[in-house]
């Protein structure tokens, strides 16, 4: 700034000098200069400018952890700029990061947000092309976006141990309706909340549980209680790699509460364009239910670090 004061002071001619030269320079350089400031040295774009910069957000459980790093990686691969925040906690903190720009992309699941967004209306169903219309359209208000599902499906479910299934003859969530009243079901604190939880089996299935259990997502926290007896029956998800290395049983959903749960991104209009687009899908198109499984055992019960085993899936599918 000294410099620049002592160039002023020694006239004003010379300042006029260097005013003609930067408008010389203004009108000789045109679209050509233009061009040359918006690549490197090898002709292309610099990393990150085609792509932009994502904010990749997460909420609390490992599944979560492993598909934000898929995003992130693969988009990194694409030359996005990115940055994760992973575990910020449930939905209800997650989402309005999301809407208020905190965040710019989450994996999703299509029933469970319809419902959330629509607070617990009954919109969502089985058919999973339905229930994303409905999805798209609530998004699109907000300024977001659902881009391709995956096939991987993430649902609620209900479980219970081998020893308990025998006693009761549980085999179907309805098999619960004449026993409940003596079990204690656990899972995550917002499951009395949330329409395709506690209220959905209460009103679909005629459940009511001697005592509800505030533990974690299908977390260790649920599945130590209910291999310690504390709980009788866990709020677990379908694609938990726990649920067939502890030998768990999985009682079939024999009523229709539980809607389409495929997973997909979820990302600001803002920062959408056809590199993230189609980043993203690419990771959506190979995603499968039994994958998914593997990848979360490979997390919960192997206990590996997410991103590795992000990344392992990643160069397996020749996604980056």
């Amino acid at each position: 700034m000294d410099k620049d004061r002592k160039w002023w002071f020694r006239g004003r001619v010379y300042t006029a000098f260097l005013v003609v030269l930067a408008l010389v320079a203004v009108g000789c350089g045109g679209d050509d200069d233009d061009e040359e400031a918006a690549t490197d040295d090898t002709g292309e774009a610099p990393a990150g400018e085609e792509c932009g910069s994502v904010v990749v957000g997460s909420t609390n459980f490992s599944e979560q952890f492993i598909v934000a790093s898929m995003y992130a990686q693969k988009l990194e691969a694409e030359g996005c700029d990115v940055e994760v925040r992973a575990n910020l906690g449930t939905r209800e903190v997650v989402f309005p990061a999301l809407e208020e720009g905190e965040i710019d992309l989450v994996a999703e699941y299509v029933g469970t947000l319809v419902e959330f967004l629509n607070e617990g209306a009954g919109e969502a169903t089985g058919d999973l092309e339905e229930s994303l219309g409905i999805l798209r359209g609530y998004l699109e208000e907000r300024g977001l976006a659902a881009l391709e599902p995956s096939d991987a499906q993430d649902r609620n479910a209900l479980a219970v141990t081998q020893e308990t299934a025998e006693r009761y003859g549980l085999e179907t969530v309805s098999d619960l309706a004449d026993v409940a009243g003596e079990l204690v079901l656990g899972g995550p604190p917002e499951c009395p909340e949330r329409p395709l939880c506690l209220p959905g089996y209460e009103e679909v299935y005629g459940l009511q549980f001697a005592e509800f259990r505030p533990l974690d997502a299908g977390g260790p926290l649920t599945f130590e209680a209910l291999e310690n007896g504390d709980i009788d029956v866990a709020l677990v998800f379908s694609s938990q790699g726990q649920l067939v290395d502890l030998g768990l049983v999985v009682l079939e959903e024999d009523l229709d509460l539980q809607p389409a749960e495929n997973i997909l991104p979820v990302v600001r209009q803002d920062v959408l364009n056809d590199t993230v687009e189609a980043a993203l899908d690419e990771v959506s198109a190979q995603l499968t239910t039994e994958e998914l499984s593997e990848l979360n055992k490979r997390v919960d019960v192997d206990k590996e670090d997410p991103e590795d085993v992000a990344r392992d899936w990643l160069e397996e599918k020749g996604l980056v």
